[in-house]
């Protein structure tokens, strides 16, 4: 993978699996939408009387038809996921979407290009040079194959949009504000870690404001995809800081965590000589970790967000401050250690702690990886 023009090393995981299921699922409902437009013009026409091109005149046709539909669909969906998506990431949102469905219209054309000339070599078996062929030519470029051409365009940008949404709130998130899961507040038990980067002030000021932006951007990048191939959904970018959650009830939420950490360390130690040539600093960070019941609701009037609320929230930024004072990378509560297995992680006791703003202290404990 590239990001401004070098290569990064990223393990491929559950973002694989995620983009895989994504283009398997958009080519299957393109195709379906498509079939489903061809059966209602056929239809309607044939009650009418009226043949179309590709008339449907056994299953052998529509078969062929949507397999060439599915895989040529299943290529453009590769070609949006996988392409398109590193190669506008630094794009603006109108710049973005104008190429790619610039892209994937003239994809698009190629689609109807081969599915004309199909019908017309494999089914009719007709050569363009007769009368027929020539038709069948003249109708690939009619109001039919520019009302195709319309209705591809709107069908890529929604869903580019769809795509957009669902990854700003996290994979999986936007289905569940799209059901209304969160219209009523819930209480759910969730594990909270705030996590950000060491020594943020010193290396803002050596590297500058819009260098020192560039090293965030990477920076948060790399443990983004730490922390969702691990399954954590990512509540909030602030400054140099992600704050993730998962729900205490899947199952290995906690492990999986723990498992974050590791990766995240991982994506950064990996990545070493990219920091080095390009800012001459390898970011390091820390994180505070707690369980607890938070209460997450959909939130806003014009700007509609999920906001989450509580104590462990408040907890688990106390305890990613707390590093500092410690001297430590990564502190954990109580609460989180009696829910997890720590046997491979040499938990070290700081004892009882007040915390700014707790009303009595909480037991906490080092984390040594």
């Amino acid at each position: 993978m590239r990001t401004f023009g070098r290569r990064i090393i990223i393990r491929q995981g559950v973002i694989s699996k995620y983009r895989i299921k994504l283009v398997l699922v958009i080519a299957c409902l393109w195709t379906i939408i498509d079939t489903g437009v061809y059966l209602f013009r056929f239809y309607r026409d044939y009650i009418d009387d009226v043949e179309l091109p590709f008339a449907m005149q056994a299953w052998a046709v529509l078969a062929l038809r949507f397999g060439l539909i599915f895989f040529i669909c299943l290529a453009m969906a590769y070609l949006l996921i996988y392409q398109l998506k590193q190669f506008v990431r630094n794009m603006p949102l109108w710049l973005s979407l104008l190429i790619k469905s610039i892209i994937l219209v003239a994809a698009a054309f190629l689609l109807n290009f081969i599915l004309h000339f199909t019908y017309i070599w494999l089914i009719e078996k007709e050569p363009l040079t007769t009368e027929i062929g020539q038709s069948y030519y003249n109708i690939f470029q009619t109001s039919l194959f520019v009302s195709q051409m319309i209705r591809w365009l709107i069908i890529f940008l929604i869903t580019i949009l769809i795509i957009e949404v669902n990854e700003k709130y996290s994979p999986g998130v936007f289905l569940d504000i799209l059901a209304g899961r969160y219209i009523t507040p819930k209480i759910e038990k969730r594990t909270i870690m705030f996590i950000d980067l060491v020594d943020s002030t010193t290396i803002a000021e050596e590297l500058g404001h819009k260098k020192y932006f560039r090293f965030i951007r990477d920076f948060i990048y790399f443990i983004s995809v730490g922390l969702l191939e691990n399954d954590g959904q990512i509540y909030q970018y602030v400054g140099d800081e992600v704050v993730v959650s998962w729900v205490v009830k899947k199952p290995n939420a906690n492990r999986k965590c723990l498992q974050a950490l590791l990766d995240c360390k991982r994506m950064l130690q990996r990545n070493k000589n990219y920091f080095k040539k390009q800012y001459g600093i390898v970011p390091e960070f820390r994180a505070g970790i707690h369980t607890g019941e938070i209460t997450i609701g959909e939130i806003g009037v014009i700007k509609k967000d999920l906001a989450m609320s509580g104590d462990t929230m408040n907890t688990a930024a106390r305890l990613r401050s707390a590093t500092s004072e410690f001297n430590q990378k990564v502190i954990i509560s109580k609460d989180f250690a009696a829910q997890t297995n720590l046997k491979n992680w040499e938990p070290i006791p700081l004892g009882l702690v007040d915390l700014k703003g707790k009303e009595s202290a909480m037991e906490l404990y080092a984390l040594k990886f």
